[in-house]
């Protein structure tokens, strides 16, 4: 992408010193002159927009250092016009007109800065005019994306007062003997309430994600086949930090999905969490059919992209997530950077 926006500026530079050629060309001059004297203010009006757009405007302007940015435009335009007032005398003794007296010195420098002045005032309009129409898309486009959502959402939703009392009477109607069935209920019961009623902040604290890995890993451990080997690696003392709701089990979830199903052969899943000075690591390896992975992969994995994209929003340059796919094996390395909370209840009720 970046070496498309060089290119893209090259082509525009480019097209801007056509136009000069052609539009503002004075028959009286020769060609090189022309192509010449226009060159030079190409590159001193190129470093004054860059100068504008890097620099005067991100750290000047958008930080409302007003006094600073009115400052350095007229500034940095007349640094350039001064480099050019030489510059432009010594073409014309030595190489326009040779013999010749040069032109006065401030009438080049007061023309330089007039012209330089203009054609970047002219070049950082339009593009701020353009960047604020591009900007006005995003928005626009967020603002609809925020309203589809939110339909979804809507859509989606059901009595959760319904949903539990309803889990109750079935939890109540199950054989006291049945005590796997029972238990079932109870852990997909306390998964429910957790989705319900904590996820809805942008932080909680691990011990109840924690909690929740454990319930959905105990719910899968009692649908799965009795030749499944599955290991939780979670030591105690990882606590003391908050991350994203519901950021881990998607990983999870997959492990249990695509897990072998083999008759004579090691079929495993191991969920790991621990912690390294201020980085959480997550681990989730599972034995897996390579033909499974592969229609997986095929089918877009759109659980894994989800994640990926929560990552990108909610832990920008301080995530690490390494999917390595062994053929017979599938495992996801996520590494977090954390910080201690001080106050649980903020990020939980």
């Amino acid at each position: 992408m970046k070496r498309n926006n060089i290119w893209t500026s090259i082509a525009l530079w480019v097209g801007l010193y056509l136009i000069w050629i052609t539009v503002f060309r004075d028959h009286v001059f020769t060609v090189t002159r022309t192509l010449t004297v226009q060159f030079c203010y190409l590159l001193f009006v190129a470093a004054n927009y860059y100068a504008q757009i890097r620099y005067a405007i991100p750290r000047l302007l958008n930080q409302k250092k007003y006094l600073a940015f009115a400052l350095f435009l007229p500034a940095g335009i007349a640094v350039t016009a001064l480099l050019r007032t030489p510059l432009a005398i010594w073409l014309q003794e030595h190489y326009f007109r040779p013999g010749f007296p040069g032109p006065d010195a401030i009438a080049v420098f007061r023309d330089s800065f007039l012209n330089i002045f203009i054609w970047v005032i002219f070049l950082v309009a339009i593009r701020l005019v353009i960047e604020k129409i591009w900007f006005r898309q995003y928005v626009d486009n967020m603002e609809k994306e925020r309203i589809q959502n939110e339909l979804d959402f809507l859509k989606a939703q059901f009595n959760p007062h319904f949903l539990f009392n309803s889990i109750n009477s079935i939890y109540g109607h199950i054989d006291r003997k049945n005590g796997k069935a029972r238990n079932m209920l109870l852990s997909f019961s306390e998964m429910l309430r957790y989705q319900l009623y904590e996820c809805d902040v942008d932080k909680i604290v691990i011990e109840k994600e924690i909690q929740y890995i454990r319930n959905y890993v105990a719910l899968q451990q009692e649908r799965k086949e009795d030749n499944l080997e599955v290991v939780v690696d979670i030591p105690d003392d990882v606590r003391g930090f908050t991350i994203a709701p519901l950021l881990l089990i998607t990983f999870v979830e997959n492990a249990f999905k695509y897990v072998s199903g083999y008759d004579d052969r090691e079929n495993k899943v191991q969920i790991a969490l621990y912690r390294e000075d201020e980085q959480m690591v997550f681990r989730a390896y599972n034995t897996c059919d390579e033909g499974m992975v592969r229609l997986a992969i095929e089918k877009g994995g759109i659980g894994i992209a989800n994640a990926r994209r929560r990552l990108d929003l909610q832990y920008p340059n301080r995530h690490q997530l390494e999917i390595t796919n062994g053929g017979e094996s599938f495992e996801v390395c996520l590494r977090l950077n954390i910080k201690p909370h001080v106050d649980e209840s903020r990020y939980s009720r």
